[in-house]
């Protein structure tokens, strides 16, 4: 009967039911919180460890399944919530209150690292998580361009305040240089100004903070390893020969400092023209044929598509512009396939 129901019984009934990422069942996962039972109606939330989880209908689908098919009961109402581990080595390291730090880099420039650095966060951002980027590239501090920003908030009580745009927190090295004047940096002017966007500024709550890397595996990299603990990596390039092997030095570096890398994204893939031939500008294939011999996930192929670079130069990303976009749509895929390797690292 309906009334015999307890807390235990439902419990068990969900310990059935498995997060297919994390291979584990949401009990033990902690994931089943505020059970109420009310005769034959049960209420329930499921609390996933990332807002970006490409399987959350899947797993509301079983859980109410699961429930469902206990004798006696009438109706199953659950609620799908989030809430984002902190990774380990942040919490050891900072009293700060950012979960996740995602590193994205190439090993040249031009392979529009920051137009995916860019998307990446506003996409976490649409999915329901609390999102900052940090512009770190000092040679092409683009970040305030393709985000529609030019100045940050006056500082407050001795904190830097990140600029906000498409629901993102932004802090750019671009905002502390007028316009034209060479970057030039040193090692500890570098290492200062990489540690103070860090400690310095008011990010708030962030459950990831996007930090747009320069190209290359130089000072900055370095010094990043040293104060920041990086959750995971991310590496761009693009199909022609050059790219690639520049790329394999990025992803060589992330293994000697003990990153882990969460996957490889080739840019400027093949290019559709308006009479439907396909045209490889950049070659084919070659940044999955390198995820493959790293052993790497290959994380998607973005086609080479003019819009993105126009709506990146116009201040609103294609993810904003044009959010059905086929573009748009893989963005949005590589957000979730990326917060689902942070939560698989966090569990470990």
């Amino acid at each position: 009967m309906a009334e015999n129901f307890t807390e235990e019984i439902i419990l068990n009934q969900l310990r059935t039911v498995m997060d297919p990422e994390l291979n584990c069942d949401l009990v033990s996962l902690s994931m089943i919180k505020d059970i109420q039972i009310d005769d034959g109606n049960i209420k329930f939330t499921i609390e996933l460890t990332t807002p970006a989880c490409p399987l959350r209908n899947r797993i509301e689908t079983d859980a109410r399944k699961a429930v469902a098919s206990l004798p006696g009961v009438n109706n199953v109402e659950i609620k799908m919530s989030a809430r984002v581990q902190q990774s380990q080595q942040l919490k050891e390291k900072f009293e700060l209150n950012i979960k996740n730090i995602i590193a994205v880099s190439s090993g040249k420039g031009g392979v529009g690292k920051t137009t995916v650095a860019v998307n990446l966060a506003i996409a976490l951002a649409q999915s329901g998580a609390s999102v900052g980027i940090m512009d770190a590239d000092i040679y092409g501090p683009n970040v305030p361009t393709m985000m529609g920003i030019k100045t940050m908030p006056t500082p407050r009580e001795k904190k830097l305040i990140p600029a906000v745009a498409h629901n993102v927190k932004i802090m750019s090295i671009g905002f502390l240089v007028k316009d034209g004047q060479p970057l030039i940096w040193r090692g500890p002017l570098l290492n200062s100004t990489i540690r103070q966007f860090l400690t310095d500024v008011e990010w708030g709550n962030l459950d990831y903070l996007v930090v747009d890397l320069p190209p290359g595996t130089g000072d900055v990299q370095l010094s990043l390893s040293q104060h920041i603990p990086i959750t995971c990596g991310i590496i761009v390039t693009m199909p022609q020969k050059v790219s690639l092997d520049n790329a394999s030095r990025g992803v060589e570096m992330f293994k000697k400092l003990d990153i882990p890398i969460a996957g490889v994204i080739e840019n400027m893939g093949a290019m559709q023209l308006p009479d439907g031939t396909i045209l490889n500008v950049f070659g084919e294939g070659g940044g999955e044929a390198m995820a493959n011999a790293y052993g790497l996930p290959f994380l998607a192929r973005i086609p080479l598509n003019p819009d993105i670079r126009i709506n990146s130069d116009a201040g609103t990303p294609i993810v904003v512009s044009q959010p059905n976009s086929t573009a748009a749509e893989i963005f949005s895929s590589i957000a979730c396939d990326i917060a689902s390797f942070i939560s698989q690292q966090n569990l470990k």
